[in-house]
């Protein structure tokens, strides 16, 4: 599933596609889960001839506001990817929407549709977008308000409990290992168990994974990179997790792997201790 960078990054790929450009035309399949809960007439008409005015990304959401004041919000899922494709693009059938501008097609590619699709008419912001929780980077992810979540979710396994967008917004399934790797905690450690020490070297380590991957992914700050992951470098968890008979970058020792909260996690347990 997409998580905080990947979304910056298709976030990224459309904006400077289209930024300031009129959408000429809208293609979309109306009948796609996609659009579940979305006027799809209604998204279609206010789109078509006004401009991509701006977007943000925020956990793992984006929003495109146009200069009617309309807004469309996009939540990648598992498989969803946005493409700047050419003028002539032809929508494949995972193609599910894509707007036209003069030149390029911004497609909206999501082939197992656990994605969303949602779309604002104005004026104001949408509810689902002040619904998301204050990002990790923010003044308002603080040691405090950490730990009072995770004793309020003491018995559950930090993994799982770092996977919840409600507290964590952007942190998925990669993340949540890359930063318990990092931090030297077992991901079965339960929540409520944790050290204050423990608890101020996680708070510490989600910041420090979202700022790297957002540079890193993304490329903010920079250039956007040609494509995902093609400069996160091997001393990350990431590039050996899922690797045959992958080996921990620091330890060089196995890599073990688990289902913890209901997600594929990985640990190196000559680190991460239980």
């Amino acid at each position: 599933m997409p998580e905080l960078a990947e979304v910056e990054f298709y976030r990224r790929r459309w904006h400077e596609a289209a930024a300031g450009q009129r959408i000429t035309r809208v293609a979309l399949h109306p009948g796609a889960r996609v659009f579940r809960g979305t006027d799809t007439t209604a998204l279609a008409r206010m789109i078509t001839g006004t401009r991509l005015q701006g977007s943000e990304a925020a956990a793992k959401q984006m929003i495109f506001r146009f200069a009617n004041g309309a807004a469309l919000g996009l939540h990648l899922g598992m498989s969803g990817e946005l493409e700047a494709a050419a003028v002539g693009h032809e929508p494949a059938k995972h193609d599910h929407l894509v707007l036209y501008t003069g030149r390029s097609a911004l497609v909206f590619r999501d082939p197992r549709m656990f994605g969303r699709v949602l779309f604002h008419r104005g004026p104001g912001e949408p509810r689902w977008w002040q619904d998301i929780a204050p990002a990790i980077l923010s003044p308002d992810f603080t040691v405090a308000v950490v730990a009072s979540f995770l004793q309020r979710r003491s018995r559950a396994p930090i993994k799982a409990v770092l996977l919840m967008q409600e507290r964590f917004p952007g942190i998925g399934n990669w993340m949540a290992d890359e930063v318990l790797w990092r931090a030297a905690i077992h991901p079965r450690r339960r929540a409520g168990y944790l050290t204050p020490a423990e608890i101020r070297i996680i708070h510490r380590k989600c910041r420090n994974v979202c700022r790297m991957a957002l540079k890193t992914i993304a490329g903010q700050g920079g250039r956007l990179p040609p494509d995902l992951n093609v400069h996160i470098p091997d001393r990350w968890l990431f590039n050996h997790r899922w690797q045959p008979g992958g080996t921990c970058p620091r330890t060089r020792r196995p890599l073990a792997h688990a289902t913890i909260g209901g997600r594929t996690t990985c640990w190196s347990p000559a680190r991460q201790k239980i």
